[in-house]
């Protein structure tokens, strides 16, 4: 085989490219929730959960994972915001999974480390198939704003089970509440895009040695 020959067989821009997109709605007695999701974008983001706080972490994701995203919920605000943060996560969630398909040609693995101030966070993700969390955050308030600190967890649990990822979160350093969640999404956004990238040299395979995800 010449060398041309190597160099067209891996050149990215002779792969296939099917657009990664996806939409899902999910409604229940407590929340209507609806996201549309391009895996393949440039970071435009239109989130609108009457959650303050949760639209600006997922303008993290969306701009520094390079993705579009567009999430639209209503939920029962008059109660918590528990329903309605769990909600978006299960629905982002089962975008991300209807959008990567059957993961032929991925990456799969991706490991962030994002500094934020005096905030340090690692995330490491596997497109698996398993879903799994490891959580090791420690928050020191309540509350950011009017959002209850304790709901990353449970956004993140929602989020890795409903997109079939194992995924780990550490804190390796941090005082302040605000960035030490805004870097974990930083982090995980950046995992992210790293895992759901294409790689050219296994184009329309499935990244597995079991040859299923």
């Amino acid at each position: 085989m010449q060398i041309s020959d190597r160099q067209t067989l891996s050149s990215p821009t002779n792969l296939t490219k099917t657009p990664r997109i996806a939409s899902v709605r999910r409604t229940t007695g407590e929340t209507d929730v609806h996201v549309t999701i391009n895996l393949d974008g440039t970071g435009v983001c239109n989130a609108a959960t009457g959650i303050p706080f949760l639209d600006h972490m997922l303008h993290q994701i969306a701009s520094h994972g390079l993705i579009d995203l567009d999430i639209q919920a209503t939920g029962d605000l008059h109660i918590d915001d528990h329903h309605t943060n769990e909600d978006v996560g299960i629905t982002l969630g089962q975008a991300i999974s209807k959008a990567l398909g059957d993961k032929k040609g991925i990456v799969r693995f991706g490991n962030f480390l994002a500094p934020l101030d005096e905030a340090l966070i690692q995330v490491a993700l596997d497109f698996s198939g398993r879903p799994h969390l490891s959580y090791g955050l420690q928050i020191p308030t309540q509350r950011v704003g009017t959002y209850d600190t304790q709901l990353v967890r449970e956004f993140f649990v929602a989020l890795a089970g409903n997109s079939q990822m194992t995924l780990h979160i550490r804190q390796l350093d941090g005082i302040n509440s605000h960035h030490i969640i805004e870097a974990t999404f930083k982090a995980f956004a950046r995992a992210m895009r790293m895992a759901i990238e294409i790689d050219p040299r296994r184009a329309g395979l499935i990244p597995s040695s079991k040859g299923v995800l």
